[in-house]
This record gives structure tokens, C-alpha cells and sequence, in this order.
């Protein structure tokens, strides 16, 4: 059957190839690690906006303590900034503290001399001297009591008047010393002991005493307890020696090194502080000269003593500045000489207030922390 409207060229042209398209040189000229690297970037989605409000909390399925918050290292730069900055200004008020209340005391020694009532002065300012180094702290007092026994150095009136800080030192709270018998051996203070004085015996620059009786034993201990926050107070008084020792050193150009003259004691001071190394020292003087004729060492008690707490047998007796016993001193004398000589261990602190006469008449030797 003929078709009514013939195929024609216009109407159904033939299937023809397609245009070519401009060629993309950029994208056939580009390294293939760019174009892997854009195609891989358009497939990446992009994380869904946030609708949460500020006000609303985050919800997480992480259970447990929170994490630590992140911060810049500029917030801890000026965080550790302010902190030196404290640091500073808190050495600087206490070496002004220092200059001030010792350069007060040289002051009126000078207008005394000036006006020429020294004589009339004297005991005065000895006695003004020692509420000065009791109000700076411990580390002045150690130098008190190290100076109290130079008597070839040490006028007589001021040698009366450091004598007092040996043990006549205002006793920290008992409330305080009991929690730090009972932190420091872990154990109350009814299971250690079965009795114990409710104030302190003796006080002194690095902790005070109390006479107790242990539960276990019997035995009457002393119990000694160091101060609260001597060792940090201690530290910064070194550091402002030191400094002061070398601005000395140079505007007197002297020879003698003053700051290591300050390290050397300030080691020794440090050691004081352990009382676990006080009792070993103590038994190991106790091994050497214990033994000697009217010489008594007290026993330490390792087993119930710490850091910061120490318990040994308890000692009663006299100080030896207050009794005319010339058989202790040439047992003295002799002791001295067989821990010189002979052994090389010897007590570095034997100050008045570390000897002792027993009732029985034998010399004691206390206090082994400068052993």
C-alpha cells in the first residue's frame, strides 16, 4: 500500500553523528592526583547543620566523667604568667619584711651607739632581737639557736636571751598535731597510745613534744610532731638568704662563698626535717656510744615514725646548763672526742637544750636530725 506522505529528507533525516564538544584541556592537562583529589571532595557530604539552640545541653551516649577541657597554649602561658607574677611579688614582700624588721634592729643599735647609751641598751636590744627572729620564722630561729652556743662570739646578754628560743617557742594547735599523729602512722590516737598529755611538753622551731605512753608496750614515748608548713616556709627563707648572701658578698667583696655557706646548712636543715632519718641516726648513735660509761641514748621506735613524726623513749632528766656537774662535762668532752676521732659520727647540734642529766646522773643526748 503506497504511503500517503513519502519519507522525506526533511521530515526523517537520517541518524547523523553528534557534535563534537569543545575538548576540556584543563581538565586533560591536569595531574591525576588534582582531579582524583577533586572528585573526591565533591563525593564528601558535608556534616548536617546544627538546630540545637545554646540553651539546650548536648546529649551523648558517652557515659562517665566528663572530659577534660581543651585549652590554647596562650591561655597557659599567661596562666603559668600570672602565676610567676604571684610567685614574685610574693618573695618580694617577704624579702621586704625581712630587710625591714633586721634593718630596723641595726638602725637603733646605731642611734644607740650615737646618743651612747649602748650599756644602757644592751639587754633591750638583745631581747628585741629575739621577738624579731621568732616573728620571722624557723629558719631565723635555727640561726639563733646554732649562734646561742658561741659563747667565745656571743655576748652574754644576748646568749641569755637566744637560750630561749631552744624550746620556749609558742606550740602549734593539739587538735592540729593529733590529726598528723593519726594521718601520718594510720592509726587513731587511741590505738597507739593508752595515754598522752593533752598539751605539748616542749616546743622548738621544727615541731613539739608530747609525753604519751604506748598501748602496746607501755613503754613512755616522747611523741614529736613537726610543724605544719615549716618545710615550704623554710624553702622560701633559704631562697631569700641566698640572694641576700650574694648581694652581700659583692657590696663587701668578700672571699668566703655566703651561698654556699647557706647551701651546706640548708642541706643539713633538710635533713633535720625527716624524722625517719633522725631515728636512724639516733640508733645508729645509740650502737656507737650508747655503750660508754654515763652515757644514755634514747631507743627510737622506727616501727611507729614517719616523716613528720617521730616517737622514741621517753627521757627525764635536767638541762645541763642549769646543773654544776663537772663529771658530765669531762663525759662530755670525751664523747665529743670519740666521735671525732674515733668513729667520725658525732652529734651536730649538741646546743644546751639537745644534753640532759638523768636522774641517775648520765649524761642524754637528744635530737639526731643534724647527725
Amino acid at each position: 500500500m503506497p504511503l500517503l506522505f513519502p519519507a522525506s529528507p526533511s521530515v526523517f533525516p537520517a541518524k547523523s553523528k553528534p557534535y563534537p564538544s569543545k575538548p576540556n584541556l584543563h581538565h586533560q592537562h591536569r595531574p591525576l592526583h588534582l582531579s582524583h583529589r577533586r572528585t573526591s571532595s565533591r563525593r564528601r557530604r558535608r556534616p548536617a547543620r546544627s538546630t540545637r539552640s545554646p540553651s539546650t545541653p548536648a546529649t551523648s551516649s558517652r557515659t562517665g566523667p566528663p572530659l577534660p577541657r581543651r585549652t590554647s597554649r596562650r591561655t597557659t602561658n599567661r596562666r603559668r604568667s600570672r602565676r610567676s607574677t604571684a610567685g614574685s611579688r610574693f618573695v618580694a614582700r617577704r624579702l621586704a619584711q625581712i630587710v625591714t624588721s633586721i634593718g630596723r634592729w641595726f638602725a637603733l643599735r646605731y642611734v644607740d651607739r650615737a646618743l651612747e647609751r649602748s650599756d644602757v641598751m644592751f639587754k633591750v636590744r638583745a631581747a628585741e632581737l629575739r621577738m624579731i627572729l621568732l616573728q620571722l620564722g624557723p629558719a631565723f630561729v635555727k640561726i639563733a639557736q646554732a649562734v646561742s652556743s658561741r659563747a667565745d662570739v656571743i655576748p652574754p646578754a644576748y646568749l641569755e636571751e637566744l637560750s630561749l628560743l631552744q624550746d620556749r617557742i609558742a606550740p602549734f594547735s593539739t587538735e592540729i598535731a593529733f590529726s598528723m599523729i593519726e594521718n601520718e602512722l594510720g592509726l587513731s590516737i587511741d590505738m597507739l597510745f593508752s595515754e598522752i598529755s593533752p598539751e605539748p611538753i616542749a616546743a622548738a622551731s621544727l615541731g613539739q613534744v608530747y609525753k604519751a605512753r604506748l598501748r602496746s608496750s607501755g613503754q613512755l614515748v616522747a611523741v614529736k610532731v613537726q610543724r605544719p608548713g615549716v618545710q615550704a616556709a623554710i624553702s622560701l627563707d633559704i631562697f631569700i638568704l641566698r640572694i641576700l648572701g650574694g648581694v652581700a658578698r659583692r657590696a663587701a667583696r668578700l672571699n668566703t662563698d655566703l651561698q654556699a655557706v647557706i647551701d651546706e646548712w640548708a642541706s643539713s636543715l633538710f635533713r633535720e626535717m625527716d624524722y625517719q632519718e633522725e631515728a636512724r641516726n639516733g640508733l645508729r648513735f645509740r650502737e656507737l656510744y650508747g655503750g660508754l660509761q654515763d652515757v644514755f641514748v634514747p631507743d627510737m621506735y622506727t616501727e611507729r615514725t614517719s616523716r613528720r613524726v617521730l616517737v622514741m623513749e621517753w627521757v627525764e632528766g635536767t638541762k645541763l646548763v642549769e646543773v654544776n656537774d663537772l663529771h658530765l662535762v669531762e663525759v662530755g668532752v670525751y664523747c665529743s672526742l670519740s666521735q671525732l676521732l674515733e668513729y667520725g659520727f658525732y652529734h651536730a647540734d649538741p646546743h644546751p637544750g639537745n644534753l640532759l642529766r638523768t636522774s641517775d646522773g648520765k649524761l642524754a643526748y637528744l635530737d639526731f636530725g643534724m647527725g
